[in-house]
């Protein structure tokens, strides 16, 4: 099961996220969130855990839990929704295939100016 880790404070590691997890069974792997330019931790993380069991256990032990000074929240990560926010589709580009540019006049034959 797929874990969403939120409030988490900025200097939590990955390593200590892993550790909290672990008391409550096996850790597949854990995914702190960064800031693609600063590296700084964006406060949330995923933790994967092949038991569901385990994994609903931490859920329910965890939620809320003071971590490292923050009251985490820790619930079912949810896929994120088709079309939603996020990276990737084209924005604007070429709307007509024509070529392009003011075409006037007649077609065929030469320039009448």
């Amino acid at each position: 099961m797929n874990i969403y880790v939120g409030n988490l404070a900025k200097s939590v590691t990955e390593t200590e996220l892993e550790a909290l997890f672990t008391e409550f069974g096996a850790v597949k792997s854990v995914k702190v969130i960064r800031d693609l330019f600063s590296g700084e931790s964006k406060g949330f993380g995923f933790v994967e855990m092949p038991g569901l069991t385990e994994a609903k256990k931490a859920i329910d032990d965890l939620n809320g839990r003071d971590v490292s000074g923050r009251n985490v929240v820790v619930n079912e990560a949810r896929p994120k929704p088709e079309g939603g926010r996020g990276g990737g589709g084209s924005r604007g580009g070429q709307r007509n295939s024509g070529g392009g540019g003011f075409r006037g006049g007649s077609s065929g034959g030469g320039r009448r100016w």
